[in-house]
């Protein structure tokens, strides 16, 4: 299918928008739109490819395709409307599913308003890492230079640099300095009110005249936390806490979970034609006096309590907390509960002038792109080629930009085995700060001056950088040799993908040769689409000289019925071919002849056969069984296996099959009927295996 269809097929079903998720099955398409009442069936099926369409509950739409679907699925995938807007697979490598699996483990998605408030703290920091990447660069490269003695200690209290050095300073202090703003717009947006009303209210903590009006006035410990210094003046007579809010984002978060309800209710409470102008009006003329007097000191104070809670934490055992902090990250970032933490190394370096946290994280992280460092060793030696290229990215952007997301969503949650490999660099790592703390009195352990993230890059902005750099590398090297030496797959996966990359080699290998045959031979052409062409084009040479009746034989024992008494419209209607339904008795699916398996699906409840005499066949176990994802079916054969007669291809539980209130029927249909004659099916009744069930007759002209 053309790259076009497959994006007809996307705005056919509503477009990218509208597609929740999107699987395949060994036939079609499996669409969770969020609407799919306006999907109109004929309009998909008009699309060239399409053999049908298959309105379901629950918003759920399936295209058939036939054997081509997982081209079509790709193809559809690969369109740029998709990166972004659409859904991806909703399969364990999808990294919304596995970031959902991985937080249904703890409270998130259990606890409804535990996920809600870390939703929005990631929303509230995840639109600008860009920028707070960029600065960190800045923050390194005048740590860097102050450590060539090119420049004078930059972040020391009292040192006045040139203007020119000055003026490169400045260039990150204008995102951390005004990031109380970003967050506020991002918080503001995220519970739903104008994010513009948000930054109003919190820039007016920021402003110069705001900040003047406790000129004069001797700070003040705020409830007698010193990390919280404030300067109280009267306004009105009512005391003002006024406090240095540069950097601050914890006064912009409770700002903005305050004026969210509020901007609600106004709406409620103030007519429709009236709210552009009054409910912002009102809005503001609230929460500025509000946020200035009570929740800006708040929001000062709750962030002063934390930070000096983990300084305390720290400065009983810089030890403890260097191995802690890496072994806890691993668990932390796949719940989203390590925003918090990024706010208090902000908060640290305000108040502290230092952060002692990014240091161990920095263990975790280089742990984390060993791991992945592993992966791209193992798979360019096992020839995966996808799995280097996400390897790669995902160590690119580790590296050079210290984002671990990549390496951990697309990598190591999918694979189990890396995990412990991982922790054991993580420990590696941690213990190295620990002890070197020790051995060199470090009484706050491997610190920084600034925000950065922990790349190769910013390696200079921590001190000891002898002490960070010795972790961090011991960290990388030792969970890559771990996953290197233990593999990342189990055996068994390891089986499987080796077996899947032969055949897809093989298959390779056979298009140079396979159309000299068939052209010799006159056969019929094959299709793109078609579930193996390469591996099926000189059978199908061989059928068409042959010009005989091929007889295909029953891969269960049951009772035959026909076609139409399937409850699937798709088998029913004949959309994917003619052929036979079985009502198993057994529990084992067998080859009904000689041939090749063209698809054998991992989940084990669909079976593309090409038989020698080039009859295409589709076994199909049950209906809707591929929701089961594998469970109660044990697969007996791979793609590319040679069958013969008898050969068993799965044994299935008809407990699980039949609990789970899915059908057990089993259709038997011949893909490529149109190459043939007549497919004639046996008589209704009883069937044991390899008894005769299909009688595929030869064309006319060919007799």
């Amino acid at each position: 299918m053309a790259t076009s269809s497959a994006a007809d097929i996307v705005q056919a079903v509503g477009g990218a928008g509208n597609i929740e998720s999107l699987t395949h099955c060994a036939t079609r398409l499996r669409f969770q739109l969020r609407d799919a009442s306006g999907v109109d069936p004929a309009t998909v099926e008009a699309i060239p490819g399409v053999m049908g369409a298959v309105p379901q509950a629950g918003e759920r739409f399936q295209v058939v395709i036939g054997g081509g679907v997982q081209n079509v699925y790709n193809d559809i995938m690969a369109l740029p409307e998709m990166k972004d807007g659409g859904g991806a697979a909703a399969a364990d490598d999808d990294i919304d599913a596995i970031k959902a699996r991985e937080r249904a483990k703890g409270v998130r998605g259990k606890v409804a308003w535990i996920d809600s408030l870390f939703e929005f703290l990631s929303d509230s920091f995840r639109p600008i890492l860009g920028a707070l990447l960029g600065a960190s660069f800045f923050i390194t490269f005048m740590a860097l230079m102050a450590t060539l003695d090119v420049i004078p200690d930059w972040n020391a209290p009292g040192v006045t640099l040139d203007p020119s050095w000055a003026f490169i300073n400045l260039m990150w202090q204008s995102v951390f300095v005004f990031l109380p703003l970003m967050v506020a717009y991002n918080a503001t947006k995220k519970v739903g009110a104008d994010p513009w009303v948000g930054f109003a209210i919190m820039a007016v903590l920021m402003l110069p005249g705001f900040t003047s009006l406790a000129q004069g006035v001797e700070p003040t410990a705020l409830f007698g936390i010193e990390a919280a210094q404030v300067a109280i003046v009267p306004i009105f007579g009512i005391p003002m806490p006024i406090a240095n809010y540069s950097s601050q984002v914890f006064p912009p978060l409770l700002m903005a979970a305050a004026l969210g309800p509020l901007y609600k209710l106004l709406r409620k409470i103030i007519a429709a034609n009236l709210q552009l102008i009054f409910v912002p009006f009102f809005a503001m003329l609230i929460m500025m006096p509000l946020t200035a007097f009570v929740i800006g000191p708040i929001g000062v104070y709750v962030g002063a309590v934390l930070a000096q809670a983990l300084a305390a934490i720290n400065s009983f055992s810089p030890f403890i907390f260097a191995i802690v902090i890496p072994l806890a990250y691993p668990f932390m970032v796949p719940l989203g509960l390590h925003w918090p933490i990024n706010a208090i190394m902000l908060l640290n370096i305000q108040t502290l002038g230092y952060d002692f946290i990014q240091g161990p994280m920095g263990a975790w992280n280089f742990a984390c792109f060993g791991a992945t460092a592993g992966v791209l060793v193992l798979s360019m030696r096992h020839r995966d080629t996808q799995m280097r290229q996400t390897a790669t990215g995902a160590l690119a952007a580790g590296l050079l930009g210290g984002i671990s997301e990549p390496s951990l969503y697309g990598i190591h949650l999918r694979f189990k085995r890396i995990y412990p490999r991982m922790l054991v660099g993580c420990f590696v790592g941690g213990l190295t700060i620990g002890i070197g703390s020790l051995l060199m009195g470090l009484e706050n352990g491997v610190t920084t001056q600034a925000f950065v993230f922990t790349s190769l890059l910013t390696i200079p902005a921590f001190q000891p950088t002898g002490l960070y750099a010795i972790a961090i590398g011991l960290a990388f090297f030792t969970s890559m040799f771990l996953v290197i030496w233990s593999n990342f797959r189990t055996p068994e996966q390891q089986a499987e993908f080796e077996a899947a990359r032969d055949a897809a080699e093989a298959a390779a290998a056979a298009e140079h040769v396979a159309p000299a045959a068939v052209e010799a031979a006159e056969p019929r052409t094959i299709d793109a689409s078609d579930a193996a062409p390469a591996v099926a084009a000189v059978p199908v040479a061989t059928a068409l000289l042959e010009r005989a009746s091929i007889e295909v034989l029953s891969p269960l024992a049951g009772t035959v019925v026909p076609l139409s008494e399937v409850p699937d419209p798709v088998f029913a209607g004949g959309v994917m071919g003619p052929g036979a339904a079985i009502e198993p008795t057994g529990d084992t699916v067998f080859s009904p002849g000689a041939g090749v398996i063209a698809a054998a699906q991992p989940t084990g409840h669909a079976f593309g056969i090409v038989l020698d005499g080039g009859v295409e066949l589709l076994i199909h176990v049950g209906i809707d069984t591929v929701n089961l994802k594998g469970e109660g079916f044990d697969v007996k054969v791979k793609n590319g296996d040679r069958v013969e007669l008898g050969t068993p291809l799965v044994t299935f539980d008809r407990a699980v099959i039949e609990k789970a209130g899915y059908p057990l029927i089993t259709p038997v249909i011949v893909l490529n009927a149109d190459d043939f004659g007549e497919v004639t099916p046996v008589l209704e009744g009883q069937v044991a295996v390899g008894a005769s069930l299909i009688t595929v007759h030869p064309r006319a002209e060919m007799k």
